[in-house]
Order: C-alpha cells, then structure tokens, then sequence
C-alpha cells in the first residue's frame, strides 16, 4: 500500500503465507481452475521494487507473477487492468475506471460506468445492482467483499465486508453467488 504501515503488524513474508494458506484450502475445498487477477496493490509493489531496486526490474525472482506462483502450483496469472470474461459476465479489478463509484452501492456505481452485467472486488464491499434495458435484457453488476483487515490505520472508519462470490458458467449464460463472511460465518 502506498499508506503508513503499524511495522507490528503482518510483514510481506506473514502476508505470502496466509496467501498460500488460502489456495491450499481453496484447492483442498474445490475442484476448480484458481485465476489471480492482478490489482492496485501488484501494482504498487512493481512501483516500490522500481524506486528502490530498479536494477532488480526482470530478475525473474522479484516479479509479483513469479512471487504469487511460486506459493500457488498451477494458478493463473491475469496481468493488471485486464477484463476477464466469463461467459458475459464481465470481471475486473475494480480499480480500472479512475473515478470513485457510488458510495451508497459500489455495484451500481460499477453499472453506471459498464453499462453491462459486470463484478469487481476494489471497493471491499458486497453489493447488487440489477437493471433492465426497453427490450427485456437483464444486466447485473456486482461488487465483492474483502479477504483483508477491514479497518485498518489508514481508514479505520469504513464500510468494508469480507466476502468473496462463485461464479459458474454454461456457455454465455452465468450465475453468480455473491458472498459475505460476517463474524467468521458465510452467510
């Protein structure tokens, strides 16, 4: 983060555990291909490496891809301000779109700009929006909870959520379950 850090609190090397602590229980839990799309923080990190240690830039051992999947056996890498299609479902980082969605619902801030049925997770923060257009076409966005501190020393006043979704896909066709984790339990 590009924010003051508590040095008490998680270093890089806790953050890359609990991170391979997650995907072995993903895999572990589901028999499903695993993506890591790349967002704001991966960013940051290539930023950080290049005004501290540019001469590092290409070394194969510091690039976040190569860092990720050496904690993540057979996870695929989706490189930063990509969108990624899933049937016609549309996923992104969140933090493509320069300006701050909605305050009161991230999804329809994210329907606002998309204009077409969309999901994203920057905004730490679950929430559904659904419309339809004159000929009946249903669009749905929707935006993620978090797996991270929800209120942290930069911004302990905030309306954060830990959450996650499932996505399945038949053809074009998509469903999506969006999840909220509350007090250790998904609901």
């Amino acid at each position: 983060s590009s924010f003051m850090k508590d040095p008490k609190k998680r270093s890089v090397a806790h953050e890359l555990q609990a991170f391979k602590e997650l995907v072995d229980v993903i895999k572990k839990t589901f028999n499903a291909k695993i993506y890591y799309k790349m967002g704001n923080h991966c960013e940051r990190y290539e930023h950080f490496l290049w005004m501290k240690a540019g001469e590092l830039e290409g070394v194969d051992e510091f690039e976040i891809g190569n860092i990720i999947k050496a904690r993540a056996e057979g996870i695929e890498i989706i490189k930063d301000k990509r969108i990624i299609k899933a049937g016609e479902l549309n996923i992104i980082h969140g933090h493509e779109y320069p300006s701050a969605f909605s305050p009161v619902n991230i999804a329809r801030g994210l329907f606002t700009r998309a204009k077409v049925s969309a999901m994203q997770g920057h905004n730490h923060q679950t929430s559904e929006h659904t419309e339809s257009d004159m000929n009946g076409k249903i669009v749905t966005t929707f935006s993620l909870g978090c797996l991270s501190e929800l209120h942290p020393l930069y911004l302990p006043l905030n309306k954060w959520n830990h959450g996650f979704a499932f996505v399945e896909i038949d053809g074009k066709d998509f469903q999506v379950q969006n999840k909220r984790i509350y007090k250790g339990k998904v609901l």
